[in-house]
């Protein structure tokens, strides 16, 4: 009888991620996943916002198909009995995920889907229930849940920019690499509080490298990252992809993300606007595609039809106004009631701006007196007080009333109603050959510039030119509506305006 000897083999299992120094990948923290105050509020709020659409849709549907069976009562009912679906939808839409609503477009593109899914389930639950809705409500209720949804929205994203101006509601973050990007990430960062990132530093400079150590090497050495973004209680950190070698990024990215953190990488794609970029695969790289910008063909042609009537339209309803500071400016100093400049438009040509005179008839030959009161420290001349701007001129000014002339350089063509500031040709011989790409666009009456603060900027030519060209490579149509709808708290506000 043959005897078998079955042994027992102890397999050694390795750790998950094992790092230069041989160590271990520490065991992530517990992370709480609980909503914070904010959200929470933000979640009651939806909801308050909700009922009263559809009570408000209800209404409205009374009112428009008063032969409808269904009693606004019983909407209501289908209304409470459909409230917990909502939250479960826009959790769904990401729509409590700051990370996911950067823009306003974002989340109103999200809360657009949300609504949508919303009402569908909402109908769902009424015929599981035999339960009929009209036509009508499913249309008003829609409609109203839209505006009041999007406008509770738009008033929410307000008391957070304005909280996190005053330092609260912020997410420190680490950025790992301090090269030229790192520092570019940092100074965007520090530079708009409303996007919600408190810079703790880089990660080079808080870790010690070892004497002749590379202080990139860091960076290879998940491990350490990770202990100092716990020490420090972080849970983000923006890796700066040209710091990096593509393993020790892969590393560290894996590492970080394992242990619970979250992770950004930036780009090099500097001002190109987000809506432009698709990320696709090719192979195992993903791959950013970047969509390029379409001035002509039916855009070009959408743009300048929509000028055309707006202009035409606006400079007929606001006639009155116009003719009436036209007369205060001839009865105030006898001189001219309009102001012609040649100002330089399109691909280098130039045109004649007319505006509504502000200044006393002989301001150019006083502006070489006013130079060295000059408020800003390059091309552009600025002056909060400028003792040239007549008492009229200083209230058209403050109303932009003095701007609506330029709707004639509109419908002739040689502006646009949105477009780059139109510069003048002594500033164009200033300019360094990448603002000359400002030429390829129309200039505009309002613009990027006008509606970011304009003369509140401490740095105006910086700002003009960043945003005017921003404005140029990621022209479309939707930033043009945008930027004109934006323009009127600008002007009702007079921000910015001297």
């Amino acid at each position: 009888m043959t005897t078998t000897d079955t042994t027992t083999t102890t397999h050694t299992v390795p750790p998950v991620l094992l790092y230069p120094d041989n160590r271990a990948m520490p065991a992530a923290p517990a992370r709480s996943t609980t909503l914070n105050g904010s959200k929470l509020t933000l979640v009651l709020a939806d909801l308050l916002t909700v009922i009263s659409a559809m009570v408000i849709g209800s209404w409205i549907n009374t009112r428009i198909n008063p032969m409808d069976p269904t009693t606004a009562r019983e909407y209501l009912g289908l209304a409470l009995v459909s409230l917990p679906l909502w939250p479960i939808v826009f959790t769904n839409q990401l729509l409590y995920r700051a990370r996911f609503l950067t823009r306003r477009m974002d989340e109103v593109n999200r809360l657009v889907r949300g609504i949508g899914f919303g009402m569908l389930l909402t109908a769902a639950l009424s015929t599981m229930l035999k339960f009929p809705v009209g036509r009508w409500w499913l249309f008003s209720t829609t409609a109203t849940l839209m505006v009041m949804l999007t406008a509770e929205r738009l008033m929410a994203r307000r008391m957070f920019d304005r909280a996190r101006v005053r330092g609260t509601m912020m997410r420190s973050v680490l950025i790992a690499g301090r090269n030229a990007e790192g520092r570019l990430v940092r100074e965007v960062l520090d530079g708009d509080p409303r996007l919600g990132y408190r810079f703790e530093g880089f990660v080079e400079d808080l870790l010690q490298a070892e004497p002749g150590q590379s202080p990139l090497a860091l960076l290879g050495d998940p491990g350490r990252v990770i202990e100092l973004a716990d020490r420090m209680g972080v849970n983000s950190v923006i890796v700066a992809a040209t710091a990096i070698d593509v393993g020790s990024s892969n590393r560290l990215i894996r590492a970080l993300t394992e242990h619970g953190i979250h992770v950004e990488l930036s780009s090099t794609l500097c001002d190109i606007a987000s809506s432009r970029l698709t990320i696709r695969p090719v192979g195992r790289v993903p791959m950013m595609y970047i969509e390029p910008v379409q001035r002509a063909g039916w855009r070009a042609r959408a743009k300048r039809t929509f000028d055309i009537a707006v202009a035409s339209i606006s400079l007929l309803a606001l006639s009155p106004i116009l003719l009436t500071a036209m007369a205060l400016v001839k009865l105030t100093d006898r001189g001219p009631m309009l102001f012609r400049q040649d100002r330089v438009g399109r691909d280098g040509d130039l045109f004649r701006i007319v505006k509504i005179r502000t200044m006393c008839v002989d301001a150019e030959s006083k502006l070489a007196a006013l130079r060295d009161q000059n408020e800003t420290t390059g091309i552009l001349f600025k002056v909060k007080d400028d003792p040239r701007i007549t008492t009229v001129g200083r209230w058209l000014r403050k109303l932009s009333i003095d701007e609506l002339p330029q709707l004639i350089n509109v419908i002739k063509g040689e502006m646009s109603l949105v477009g780059p500031r139109p510069a003048l040709p002594s500033e164009v011989e200033q300019w360094n050959p990448e603002l000359h790409n400002r030429l390829r666009a129309q200039p505009g009456i309002t613009g990027m510039w006008q509606v970011s603060g304009r003369n509140e900027n401490d740095d105006h030519d910086s700002m003009y030119a960043q945003l005017d060209l921003y404005y140029v490579d990621n022209w479309s149509l939707v930033t043009d509506l945008a930027i004109l709808v934006r323009t009127v708290p600008v002007v009702i506000g007079r921000k910015g305006q001297y």
